[in-house]
């Protein structure tokens, strides 16, 4: 059979070809077969920004923040908020190109002339005919992975781009009348009185009954959630791991210290005195050459009575800090002289005196007075610390090969971790309760969300599959899998009933404290002078609180002030009731002029930044931007 499908290829391909093709005409052809299957995550002007469009310019940005701080921590990159931020950021960026292309809004050649040769790097490949070196500019433009057309077509783009907002940021406008009228009311004071009604004063009021809490329960399912969570097991593969089963070699170990004993041995010092002529480096010719002849006057002395040094040293050298000992600099090692006085010191032998050396401080006589030799100290006494180094060199040279052996074994045996764990004498460590975010100051391997995101695939749940080798740090990867998974479930009352009761006091409390304040400000509105409670006057503005809470301040300053005193009350949510009486306006103390002008630019950039937001708007109203994904919450918040 096989035979005779050989020998008619063609005609069996033809057969194909006739049964097949109808098939797509009547039932159309799903772009999924092809690999286009990617979910959308918004539309700009009817055209789709996919989850795959998405994911790469993440991935570019991420690198490219990388590349700028390599300290970063990772978790704040792959964080739900900052991939959100790049997909708005991919979102914008097709808006704009739309506009341009709408607006007609072209780059000229003269234009993309001037702004390619205001750039640094290309400005500087100009030879000095004025031509450009055009092996150079090929080059830089390959480093960023363009050839020199396409280099230009991105930044011609930019250009038009840039366009779109460019004629609303720069008429943007905002006059001295208008800033001050806006920052009198921005950081307007107000002094005010306060008398604060906390939850905690009103908890013995509150009764509690079965029904209570059952009935607070059943209104309140949302906050009785248990996410998700599985118990998992991982490995970790760093170079600990890889030191660990490294067995070093003796004579590899002796080769090693003989190599290195110079540098482990410490630093010879060398003891000098010198006799110094004054010579300034800027001096005139004629005077750096009679204290060059001074010099040598003194060395044909010294020479013929070195005994004598200290002495003429102490009667002849212009160095104040040292002529009074003799001229004597102590001991010192490389690096501590100036180089042309250090090589002069470091090539005699004890007791010898050098020729006059010459040094931006004028000239001297050196001579060598003693050498300190550092002890070296012997095989045994460095062992533990050449066995560390070596196997540290040896672990980072032998890392990407472990690396790869643990990927491809994670991968080929994805049913288990023993695999692994055995052939790389790797611990398998286990953990419970694990969610698809980490913990507040979780630490190591499971507070990657690079692995937690792989752990908690599809896959990864359903089958208990290995993830793939995740990197979590430098010279760090880790493998993980899930051995028991519970899904995400609404606690039961017996098990929620504390949670249900501490919620429920709380509340109770609250609202114990907001009708006792609004009963007080009642009361207070109809008699005044009946006022008791309130604290001493304090005055608040926006930048300056006084310890106020946010809300106290927002309420004393949207406080009408036609008619003053003024009460009013506001609710501190969960933190109880405030009334306020707000006695007067304070004037604002009057800024100094560079505190004006620097506020005035503030205002102006907060006024371009506004508006160029509105236009912003506008546009995607215009080109009907459709963000499909969701938003994640912000930190720290809780999404209902």
């Amino acid at each position: 059979m096989l035979e005779s499908i050989r020998k008619h290829t063609k005609w069996v391909m033809g057969l194909l070809f006739l049964l097949i093709i109808p098939s797509f005409i009547l039932v159309g052809i799903d772009r999924n077969y092809f690999g286009g299957g990617s979910p959308v995550v918004a539309r700009v002007d009817g055209k789709d920004i996919t989850q795959a469009d998405w994911d790469n310019a993440h991935r570019m940005e991420s690198d490219r923040i990388r590349a700028q701080s390599p300290g970063i921590d990772a978790k704040l990159l792959d964080s739900p908020q900052a991939r959100y931020a790049t997909l708005e950021r991919l979102v914008r960026d097709r808006v704009l190109q739309v506009a341009a292309q709408k607006m007609h809004m072209l780059t000229s050649d003269a234009r993309l002339a001037r702004e390619l040769q205001s750039i640094p790097q290309i400005a500087a490949l100009k030879r000095p005919d004025g031509t450009l070196d055009a092996e150079a500019y090929r080059a830089l433009a390959g480093a960023q992975g363009l050839t020199p057309e396409g280099l230009e077509a991105r930044v011609r783009h930019d250009i038009s781009v840039s366009q779109v907002m460019g004629s609303v940021v720069a008429s943007a406008f905002a006059g001295p009348a208008e800033s001050k009228l806006a920052l009198d009311a921005l950081f307007q004071r107000r002094e005010i009185q306060v008398a604060r009604f906390d939850p905690s004063a009103f908890v013995s009021k509150v009764a509690v009954t079965d029904a209570d809490l059952e009935a607070y329960y059943k209104a309140h399912l949302a906050k009785f959630q248990q996410p998700e969570q599985a118990t998992v097991e991982y490995v970790v593969l760093d170079l600990d791991a890889v030191k660990a089963g490294i067995t070093l070699n003796e004579d590899d170990l002796r080769t090693y210290y003989k190599e290195n004993l110079s540098r482990l041995s410490g630093k010879e010092e060398r003891r000098a005195s010198h006799i110094l002529v004054n010579a300034a480096k800027d001096a005139p010719a004629a005077e750096r050459e009679k204290a060059k002849a001074k010099a040598q006057e003194l060395l044909a002395e010294v020479r013929k009575a070195p005994g004598r040094f200290a002495e003429i040293a102490r009667k002849e050298s212009q160095d104040t800090g040292s002529a009074a000992s003799g001229g004597d600099l102590g001991f010192f090692g490389h690096g501590a002289m100036v180089k042309p006085f250090e090589d002069a010191v470091f090539s005699l032998k004890k007791g010898e005196i050098s020729d006059v050396v010459e040094t931006d401080f004028g000239y001297h006589v050196i001579m060598l007075t003693d050498v300190k030799t550092p002890r070296q100290p012997s095989f045994e006494e460095l062992r533990p610390s050449l066995e560390a180094e070596l196997r540290q060199q040896q672990a980072q040279r032998k890392f990407a090969e472990v690396a790869e052996t643990f990927a491809n074994t994670v991968y080929e045996q994805p049913d288990s971790l023993q695999p692994v764990a055995d052939k790389l004498k790797l611990k398998i460590h286990t953990a419970t309760g694990v969610t698809r975010t980490s913990a507040p100051g979780e630490k190591g391997a499971l507070a990657n969300p690079r692995l937690l995101e792989a752990l908690f695939q599809p896959d990864s749940v359903q089958s208990k599959r290995n993830t793939e080798a995740i990197e979590i740090g430098n010279s760090t990867l880790a493998a993980a899998r899930i051995t028991a998974y519970q899904p995400a479930m609404t606690l039961p009352l017996d098990k929620a009933r504390e949670q249900v009761r501490s919620l429920y006091v709380a509340d109770k409390s609250a609202e114990f404290a907001r009708q006792e304040g609004q009963v007080r400000l009642a009361a207070w509105k109809a008699s005044p002078d009946g006022a008791a409670g309130l604290s001493a006057p304090v005055t608040v503005s926006r930048d300056r609180p006084q310890n106020q809470p946010r809300a106290v301040v927002d309420a004393a300053l949207r406080a009408p002030t036609d008619k003053l005193p003024v009460w009013t009350g506001v609710d501190l949510a969960g933190q109880g009731y405030a009334v306020l009486k707000v006695n007067r306006i304070v004037p604002r103390d009057a800024a100094d002029e560079a505190t004006a002008r620097m506020e005035r630019e503030q205002y102006l950039q907060l006024w371009v930044s506004a508006e160029a937001q509105a236009y912003y708007e506008l546009l995607k109203q215009r080109f009907k931007v459709q963000i499909k994904a969701p938003r994640p919450a912000a930190q720290g918040e809780t999404q209902s």
